[in-house]
């Protein structure tokens, strides 16, 4: 299996000038816990993590004495804007490490295991396509276990799927992962309600050559409903 056939596709993202208190309420509303930063052209420049605003808000210092700072104890630049800036620009990690589309995914496994990061943006060109995360590779892990490997057919039908989702507009609170093998189709990700929850699983037995539609979707949690 490789990047696409388990990459979530459609991925929220932001931009720089999008303020700090606009991208928590984002992860919490959308149920992420990463968002990558891009430019207008749809290039990737950063990406910011729900540890990074947790950390931001913890690692706030105190006044720094003169003779501390006299022997290089005080927080550097670069720090003190990443703990008190309010844009995307100024708390995001801006070295992010991607894959491209045809990454095998023990490749993805090794470099998320090596780095210890928790999630990949996958890029085509320098353009953000798709994004990979612990739990995509927990989903594709579970998906080879039937030893069968995605086709070019299969591909098509992901594709027409995420495509037939956009259009609906169901999904506003979360991101829909979608993995076909076989003609399998596999949904994971988050609903709201129970009509939802049909209404994917109608769209994506609708699509032909699908020949079963497995249920992992997930009901959105109360406190994430109201907020």
């Amino acid at each position: 299996m490789r990047a696409k056939d388990i990459m979530t596709a459609n991925v929220v993202t932001v931009t720089a000038d999008t303020a700090v208190p606009d991208i928590a309420k984002l992860l919490l509303s959308r149920n992420i816990s990463g968002v990558p930063v891009v430019d207008d052209s749809g290039v990737i420049v950063g990406i910011i993590s729900e540890g990074d605003l947790i950390q931001r808000e913890e690692s706030k210092p105190a006044h720094t004495s003169w003779w501390l700072r006299l022997f290089g104890e005080a927080e550097t630049a670069e720090h003190y804007i990443k703990t008190h800036g309010m844009t995307a620009a100024d708390v995001m990690t801006r070295n992010v490490l991607t894959v491209d589309e045809e990454t095998p995914v023990g490749d993805i496994a090794r470099v998320m295991a090596e780095h210890r990061i928790k999630r990949v943006p996958v890029v085509t060109d320098g353009e953000l396509v798709g994004i990979v995360s612990r739990s995509n590779l927990l989903r594709g892990m579970v998906t080879r276990e039937t030893g069968t490997e995605p086709t070019a057919d299969d591909r098509t039908i992901k594709e027409t799927i995420l495509h037939e989702v956009g259009e609906q507009g169901w999904i506003t609170h979360g991101t829909l992962n979608v993995i076909v093998t076989g003609g399998v189709v596999e949904l994971w990700g988050w609903v709201e309600s129970d009509q939802e929850r049909r209404a994917l699983l109608l769209l994506a037995e609708g699509v032909p050559g699908v020949s079963r539609v497995e249920d992992h979707l997930g009901s959105l949690p109360q406190y994430l409903e109201n907020s």
